[in-house]
């Protein structure tokens, strides 16, 4: 009697695991397809309408795109991922400032080529990230991928954050003349962001060297 009871447990895990799986690898693909689109309309819009007006036909879809990654910090949070919720959200969360703090309410804050420099930046490093999450999901990672994923982000990393304080300083002076509360947010947020950025850094240079420490065990 007692030797069944574990092969029922089993079965009753198995199943969510499976479920999991599958979510997760539908959230990866579709948010890989979703940054590709962001990817092609920047492309295609530049030289069209040149890097003072691109951000109008690509900033609605951006913050869309990028608010889904908030789904990371329940995932964490559930459970679903081995990574730390607080880690996710201190991801995330410079992102989100960005397009809900900045870009949605002062739009004209990004009329510059350093908001298509960020946009570039962020589209490359979630086009190289997703795909990569989803091989692990599927049990192979092409080795030119898992390279890509912990040696990219020492440019990609750099350009991105640099854009985001760039624009969010560039924000001020309409924040400081219609909404003097958010710039004083927008002021912590910058002094935030030098300690910030160290810590995510870091955390990806230790990622990195435990990729390569366990390839070189293999």
């Amino acid at each position: 009697m007692e030797s069944k009871a574990p092969a029922k447990a089993a079965k009753a895990v198995a199943p969510k695991t499976n479920y999991t799986k599958k979510y997760l690898s539908f959230y990866n693909a579709l948010s890989a397809v979703l940054w590709a689109d962001v990817l092609f309309r920047l492309m295609v819009l530049l030289p069209l309408a040149g890097f003072k007006y691109v951000s109008e036909g690509v900033a609605p879809l951006l913050i869309g795109v990028q608010s889904m990654a908030l789904l990371e910090v329940v995932h964490a949070a559930l459970g679903f991922v081995r990574s730390s919720p607080i880690t996710v959200l201190m991801q995330v969360a410079s992102r989100l400032f960005l397009v809900w703090g900045v870009l949605k309410p002062f739009p004209s804050s990004a009329a510059t080529p350093v908001f298509s420099a960020m946009v570039f930046a962020w589209c490359i490093t979630e086009l190289v990230r997703y795909p990569y999450y989803w091989s692990q999901l599927r049990g192979y990672t092409p080795k030119w991928l898992e390279f890509l994923r912990y040696n990219l982000f020492f440019v990609l990393y750099p350009i991105g954050a640099s854009s985001e304080v760039y624009l969010t300083y560039r924000a001020l002076p309409l924040a400081n003349y219609y909404h003097p509360f958010w710039a004083l947010i927008m002021k912590i947020v910058m002094i935030i962001y030098p300690p910030a950025f160290y810590v995510l850094f870091t955390h990806m240079i230790r990622m990195r060297s435990k990729a390569v420490g366990s390839r070189k065990k293999q």
